[in-house]
């Protein structure tokens, strides 16, 4: 199923679950540059003046909590074995397995910095590592890393344990070690199986590499197995994408998203390697969107939010209907009241009403280690205000109804009184049916579930200040 539909159709999906009305000409009315909002504030507003002592404060406050959160922690792994075209990431790119040695033995340091300051809320219910490549390193060294969390954070018998894979670095062996040390979920970046698109973007792996992995991770146990897609891709055609979907509908993970690719070769020197007149047009990108969308909830897969998807009876479709799911770093959640720690180069927390974030270069990062300060390198101590648009602002992005009655009480506010000028500029998207204002809350509409980010700017108060960061487009 490749073909594309009119703008002036509307088909209706089913899943199990929900009805979802894709209409192109909406689309092409409220697709325009926005933020992802994994936090609010968003991360190009943290500010350099939130350094070490600010991110203690926030852990003393937390510290000093009869009953403190449980955590989220992240640990983020720079180093990979080769360049793939495409990646934004903070990542290094070496052969040499010695430097990972030496960063995990800085990973300790600032883990032994923090600790002190943890105090006795140690109960930790996820915990991710991202990179980079996680599985670009050996075994030995992700035990290691491994017993130096468990030796600090208490992991809860249902903590969800999750790593980042390129099937290009994985067996059968390396997937039974990864089970032995605990993990329980699996992440492949897979992108898309077309080998002229692989080739384009430096990244060749198989299909039959990631059938094994997958085959692998559920023998040993992994449960919810997700697979990274990207559309917009060099070389990438709607003919093309569809034949990727052939296979990924049929190796049927439990997690699937579909990222949308932003071309910005002025910020990330690795994307001035893939030729800008190979990339597929506009028009052709949001066909190939509307394809993707269309063929993954015909086989089944329930659309969380953004460019998320699971199956019916996966924990992320669960927590969407129960009303328990989350966004934040990590993107779409069920762990929604933990407190997030981060540990590594670029790796960010959110602590009490306060995020940071860590250096981005690997030389910074030793140097504030060796000196005995955590490398924070700035963050943000949110207001009353802050936390209140937050809170409305993640309540939309999960496609759940805003309650005034609920916001008010929590918040010590009148919201119509409030919020009386978003409330108005709210109304075009109540006009096209994308939301529904009435008996004292904002309702997503199934049709408005793929403008939440557009319907979640309203709420943003920083959106008129200026910004250094470069917003991708909704769809």
């Amino acid at each position: 199923m490749t073909s594309s539909t009119s703008a002036s159709a509307a088909p209706v999906i089913t899943s199990k679950f929900t009805d979802i009305e894709i209409s192109e000409s909406l689309i092409r009315r409220f697709d325009t540059s926005g933020p992802r909002y994994t936090s609010y504030p968003t991360a190009d507003r943290f500010y350099s003046e939130f350094r070490e002592q600010a991110y203690l404060k926030h852990l003393a406050d937390r510290a000093a909590l009869v009953q403190a959160p449980p955590l989220s922690v992240y640990v983020h792994l720079p180093f990979c074995q080769s360049l793939c075209y495409f990646c934004a990431c903070n990542k290094i790119i070496t052969q040499d397995t010695s430097r990972s040695v030496e960063y995990l033995d800085y990973l300790e340091k600032e883990m032994a910095l923090v600790e002190p300051h943890l105090g006795s809320h140690r109960l930790t219910r996820q915990l991710h590592l991202g990179g980079g490549t996680p599985t670009s390193g050996d075994d030995p060294g992700l035990q290691r890393l491994m017993d130096m969390l468990r030796q600090r954070f208490q992991f809860s018998d249902d903590a969800e344990i999750s790593i980042e894979i390129d099937p290009r670095t994985i067996s059968d062996a390396r997937l039974a070690a990864l089970a032995d040390m605990g993990f329980n979920r699996t992440s492949f970046g897979v992108q898309d199986f077309d080998p002229d698109v692989q080739k384009a973007v430096n990244r060749v792996q198989p299909l039959e590499m990631v059938e094994q992995a997958l085959e692998s991770s559920r023998k040993y146990g992994f449960g919810s197995i997700n697979l990274d897609l990207i559309y917009g891709l060099p070389r990438q055609s709607l003919d093309s994408f569809g034949r990727t979907l052939d296979h990924v509908i049929r190796l049927r993970p439990e997690r699937i998203a579909l990222y949308n690719y932003a071309h910005l070769p002025q910020r990330f020197k690795a994307q001035r390697l893939i030729k800008a007149e190979e990339l597929p047009s506009a028009e052709e990108r949001l066909q190939i969107f509307l394809m993707a969308t269309r063929r993954l909830l015909d086989a089944g897969y329930v659309y969380i939010g953004l460019d998320h998807f699971a199956l019916p009876d996966d924990e992320l479709s669960r927590a969407g209907m129960d009303g328990s799911l989350h966004r934040n770093f990590q993107g779409y959640t069920t762990r929604a009241e933990c407190d997030m720690m981060g540990f590594g180069v670029s790796s960010i927390g959110k602590v009490g009403r306060s995020y940071s974030q860590a250096v981005r270069s690997v030389k910074a990062y030793y140097q504030s280690l060796d000196d005995g300060v955590l490398p924070i390198d700035r963050g943000y101590s949110l207001s009353d205000d802050d936390l209140l648009r937050r809170d409305i602002i993640m309540t939309l992005m999960c496609s759940m109804p805003v309650d005034f009655d609920a916001v008010a009480q929590q918040h010590g506010i009148d919201f119509r009184t409030y919020f009386a000028d978003e409330l108005t500029r709210l109304q075009p998207y109540a006009e096209a049916g994308l939301i529904q204002i009435a008996d004292n809350r904002i309702a997503i509409t199934a049709q408005g579930r793929l403008f939440v980010r557009a319907i979640g700017m309203v709420f943003d108060a920083y959106l008129g200040k200026p910004t250094s960061s470069t917003y991708s487009r909704l769809i």
